[in-house]
C-alpha cells in the first residue's frame, strides 16, 4: 500500500493528479500541466514535494571512515556546510544508488537517498558499517521541499534572513528559521536551475509549503509535479537511478567517472572497477532529428549495427525538441555522429550531442 507524504492533502486541495511513485502517492502534475510547470521553473519558480526521499544519518568517531568507504567520491576535503554528490557501489562496481551527502560536522554526515531505493540503501549501509558509528534513519521524521527557478532566492528572502541563505552551489546552512520553521537550507536541486532544497520536521512541512507558495505568488511560483521534475532533469542531462544507472552498470560506464576517485585508499567497488579497466560503453546525449519521441529502451543503430539503447527520453519544453540519453558502445559514437533510434518499430534519425542539453 502506497504511503502519503505530509503534503498529500495539500496536493489534493490544489488539484494535483495523484499517482503512485516509489511507494508514495504524489502529484504527477497539477491543472497547469507539465509544460507550464516546466517553463515556470526555467523562467520564474516551481515548488516540489520531495518528502518521499530518504535521509540517513551517520554519526560518531568512525562516521567519516564509513561514508568514505561507502561512497566513490572523496569526502576528505569537505568542510562543515558542504554537500557532495556521489554514487554508492556494490562489490562488483554496480551502482546501489546515487545520493548527496551533507557534512553536518566532522563526525556527522547526512545521506539523502532515492525513495525507490530507501529500504535497499538502509539495509546496504547498515550492513557495511564498522567501528564507532551510529546509524539513524530519519526519513519518516523529515519533510523535504524543493524550491527551484531563477526567482527562488528572491522568494526565500521574504521568509528568512538573507545572511542565512547559503552563498554557493552545493552548500547549506542549518537551523535556519524559514517562515517560523527550523530548516536545513541547501543550495541544491535536480532541475538544472538555480534553486534550493529545504529540510524541516514532518510536522512543519505543510506550514513551510503554504508559506513558500504565498510568498512566491508575485514571483510566478507554482506547485509542480513529478512530470516536470523528470522533464527538467532530463533537459539538464541529469541521470536517474533505474534508467541511466543500476546495480549492473558502473559509474564510469554511465558518465559519472568524475565522481569516482580511484586515488582514494579504498571504497566498495574500487577493486572491481580497477579490474574492468577502461569502459567500452558510455552514456551519451541524443537530439532526435526525425519525427518521434524516444523513451527508455529504444534500440540505437549506426547503419545496421546495434550500438546500444536509450535510457530516458522526452520532449524538452524549453528547448522545443525531443532529446534522449543512451548507453552505447564507446568507439563508434563521437559527438556529431548520426544514428537511428527505433521508436515503436520505426527507425528515426538522431544526432549524438553534448550533455547537458540545457545549461542555465
Amino acid at each position: 500500500m502506497e504511503r502519503k507524504t505530509p503534503l498529500y492533502d495539500c496536493h489534493v486541495e490544489l488539484g494535483g493528479k495523484i499517482v503512485p511513485f516509489a511507494g508514495y502517492l504524489l502529484p504527477v502534475q497539477y491543472a497547469t500541466g507539465v509544460i507550464a510547470e516546466h517553463m515556470a521553473v526555467r523562467k520564474q519558480a516551481g515548488l516540489f514535494d520531495v518528502s518521499h526521499m530518504g535521509e540517513i544519518l551517520l554519526s560518531g568517531p568512525a562516521a567519516f571512515d564509513n561514508v568514505q568507504m561507502l561512497l566513490t567520491n572523496d569526502l576528505s576535503d569537505m568542510e562543515d556546510g558542504q554537500v557532495k554528490y556521489s554514487p554508492m557501489c556494490n562489490d562488483n562496481g554496480g551502482v546501489v544508488d546515487d545520493l548527496i551527502v551533507y557534512r553536518i560536522h566532522s563526525d556527522c554526515y547526512m545521506m539523502v537517498v532515492n525513495a525507490a531505493n530507501h529500504d535497499k540503501d538502509a539495509k546496504w549501509i547498515s550492513s557495511h558499517l564498522f567501528g564507532d558509528v551510529k546509524f539513524e534513519d530519519l526519513s519518516d521524521t523529515i519533510g523535504q521541499i524543493a524550491l527551484q527557478g531563477p526567482q527562488s532566492e528572491a522568494i526565500l528572502e521574504k521568509l528568512c534572513a538573507k545572511e542565512d541563505i547559503p552563498p554557493k552551489y552545493y552548500t547549506f546552512t542549518k537551523n535556519v528559521d524559514v517562515a517560523g520553521c527550523t530548516c536545513i537550507l541547501s543550495r541544491t536541486g535536480y532541475t538544472g536551475e538555480e534553486g534550493f532544497e529545504l529540510y524541516c520536521s514532518a510536522e512543519d512541512t505543510v506550514k513551510l509549503w503554504n508559506s513558500l507558495l504565498e510568498a512566491g505568488k508575485e514571483n510566478g511560483l507554482i506547485p509542480c509535479g513529478l512530470g516536470a521534475r523528470d522533464t527538467l532533469r532530463l533537459e539538464a542531462g541529469m541521470p536517474l537511478y533505474g534508467h541511466e544507472m543500476n546495480d549492473e552498470i558502473t559509474p564510469k560506464q554511465t558518465g559519472l567517472g568524475m565522481f569516482v576517485k580511484m586515488d582514494k585508499a579504498d571504497f566498495i567497488g574500487k577493486k572491481a572497477m580497477e579490474e574492468m579497466g577502461t569502459p567500452s560503453i558510455k552514456r551519451c546525449g541524443l537530439k532526435i532529428t526525425g519525427r518521434g519521441i524516444a523513451r527508455e529502451n529504444c534500440p540505437v543503430y549506426i547503419g545496421e549495427k546495434l550500438i546500444g539503447h536509450t535510457t530516458s527520453g522526452t520532449h524538452c519544453p524549453f528547448l522545443g525538441g525531443a532529446y534522449a540519453m543512451a548507453i552505447v558502445e564507446k568507439e563508434p559514437a563521437p559527438l556529431g555522429t548520426e544514428v537511428e533510434v527505433e521508436i515503436r518499430g520505426k527507425r528515426v534519425t538522431a544526432e549524438v550531442v553534448k550533455m547537458q542539453f540545457y545549461k542555465r
